[in-house]
């Protein structure tokens, strides 16, 4: 409910593009460094659920302060602390996840994770719509109940089972140094594809000011949201389809498809502006996420070895996380200070950049021999 309003929400207290990117990259940034520290922790504890928890509880909690935001400054400082919560439960969750499930069908269990949390998406956005279109009400009641939904997350966290292991003498390394070779080939040009892959938030402001031209201001706020509920029925549809695909044809072989979309719907974005061209590319949006987000995790996992997966995940995140904030914001710099089109075509290269790496330096013959011989090595 929050994430389709927010970027208007900013906007609407005085936040220029500058300030939505400074928000959206922070968080981000926030969350991703973190999650090292979550994987780290669960790792040496034997524990990873009361990290998944807690990471909950802190996002559901800061949620309630949003709405009493009376200038943009103030989400600048909520926005990372509701970030927060989600760098503590990321890593340890997805090890959960890799854990439960062998590597024959990991990438089927990642994509049913972004399945279900995107299938939430999907009704918070149609929720946001029946409570701002039909009944009225503005930003504050909506991030409000948005909020009270969040502490819900909560109850169904009882029923999950984790593999409790012994507590392990772990040291904590944030290096590349210390990765598999092809882990450390990988992280690195993940970390370029984020560098291009600026905050959700300009696809929103951008479908937004197209429609500001077209529709008075009610419709124009309606019309992203209902775009951004397209970009997440797909993202849905196909997360699990490109997870299995990635258990049958290879891991890379998904992202190279993933990392191109991207890159057309960056471009599309740049040049494309009708209301025929916004439902297509936020579709494009929808299918490069579905095939990039879960396949990646999915990657890492298979990369790295089930005693220190926690750590592997959250030093991937953490990775990425130094290129999330420098990304948004150089998108911020080129969407004020040259143009829209300029921050889309930014992110282009540098998700094409990463396509060619990737084909260029974890050759396919080598994924397949590497990934065949840890499906032999899996116990059944």
């Amino acid at each position: 409910m929050m994430m389709p309003i927010l970027p208007m929400f900013i906007v609407a207290l005085g936040g220029a593009p500058l300030a939505v990117g400074l928000i959206g990259g922070l968080g981000d940034s926030v969350s991703s460094i973190l999650q090292v520290f979550s994987g780290y922790w669960s790792d040496k504890f034997g524990r990873r659920k009361p990290f998944v928890f807690s990471g909950y509880a802190v996002s559901a909690i800061a949620k309630l302060f949003l709405p009493l935001s009376t200038i943009w400054q103030h989400i600048l400082v909520l926005r990372p602390s509701e970030r927060v919560g989600k760098g503590l439960r990321t890593a340890p969750r997805d090890a959960i996840i890799a854990e439960s499930a062998g590597a024959g069908v990991r990438g089927k269990a990642f994509g049913i994770h972004r399945a279900m949390d995107t299938s939430g998406a999907i009704l918070g956005s149609a929720l946001v719509l029946i409570l701002f279109w039909f009944l009225g009400l503005d930003f504050r009641p909506i991030l409000l109940v948005s909020a009270i939904i969040a502490f819900f997350a909560l109850a169904p966290l009882c029923l999950v089972r984790e593999k409790v292991r012994k507590p392990g003498k772990f040291t904590l390394k944030i290096s590349l140094k210390a990765l598999p070779k092809d882990l450390r080939m990988f992280v690195l040009i993940a970390t370029i594809f984020a560098l291009g892959n600026f905050t959700y938030m300009f696809f929103i402001l951008s479908a937004q000011d197209f429609f500001t031209q077209m529709f008075p201001e009610r419709m124009a706020i309606a019309i992203p949201i209902l775009l951004y509920m397209l970009f997440n029925i797909v993202y849905t549809s196909f997360s699990i389809p490109s997870g299995m695909l990635s258990d049958k044809i290879g891991r890379r072989n998904v992202l190279l498809l993933g990392y191109l979309l991207f890159g057309l719907t960056c471009l599309g974005f740049a040049s494309l502006h009708s209301t025929t061209s916004f439902v297509i590319l936020f579709c494009l949006y929808g299918l490069a996420y579905a095939s990039i987000d879960g396949t990646q995790r999915a990657f890492t996992s298979d990369l790295s070895s089930e005693e220190v997966r926690g750590t592997a995940l959250g030093t991937f995140h953490t990775s990425l996380s130094l290129a999330t904030l420098p990304a948004s914001l150089i998108a911020a710099v080129l969407w004020q200070y040259v143009n829209p089109s300029a921050a889309f075509i930014y992110g282009a290269i540098l998700s094409l950049t990463a396509l060619i790496l990737l084909k260029t330096y974890l050759p396919a013959d080598r994924m397949t021999h590497e990934l065949s011989n840890r499906s032999i090595a899996q116990p059944s």
